[in-house]
């Protein structure tokens, strides 16, 4: 697995804050809803990003079939994950934690009980997250979801880890 970081940068180019990439957005708990369309609209994401902190487990697709281009937001109100998988699962980027790079080798090593490794976010409700996958600044991963839903790309205010 070869890893190659995308380091954050300090100015955030200007976007339209009333511009809508996404075009699904589909929760993963209960009571399990899903948008699609023209049914994102303002409200439903102002909803969406109010919701974040508190926890949630959302994917942002930029395919309207939702199969492909997707961004999973995972949050428990203390780490937030940010995952996107695009070109069907071969294209694959993820929040970046610098505080946690020198757990990279041990995180297919490691027991999902080492919380020195581990959050406890869970992809897909299954598979466990790891910290170097996940940053702690909550508000600043509200920025990134916004940023994706709105744009479509990556916040370039938060690291990014690409593995390939």
């Amino acid at each position: 697995m070869e890893l190659q970081i995308i380091s954050r940068q300090d100015n955030i180019p200007p976007f339209d804050p009333q511009a809508i990439k996404a075009q699904q957005i589909e929760y993963f708990d209960p009571p399990y809803k899903a948008y699609n369309g023209t049914e994102i609209t303002e409200k439903i994401i102002e909803k969406v990003l109010k919701e974040i902190s508190d926890g949630i487990n959302i994917y942002l697709y930029l395919d309207p079939d939702g199969e492909d281009n997707w961004l999973e937001v995972n949050c428990d109100g203390k780490w937030i994950a940010l995952g996107f998988s695009g070109d069907f699962g071969q294209n694959n980027y993820y929040s970046y934690n610098p505080a946690f790079a020198d757990t990279a080798d041990q995180i297919n090593k490691a027991a999902f009980e080492d919380k020195s490794i581990w959050t406890d976010l869970e992809s897909g409700g299954q598979s466990p997250i790891p910290k170097i996958h996940a940053i702690t600044d909550i508000e600043l991963g509200v920025k990134a979801v916004e940023y994706f839903i709105r744009t479509g790309e990556f916040y370039p205010g938060i690291d990014w880890l690409h593995e390939s």
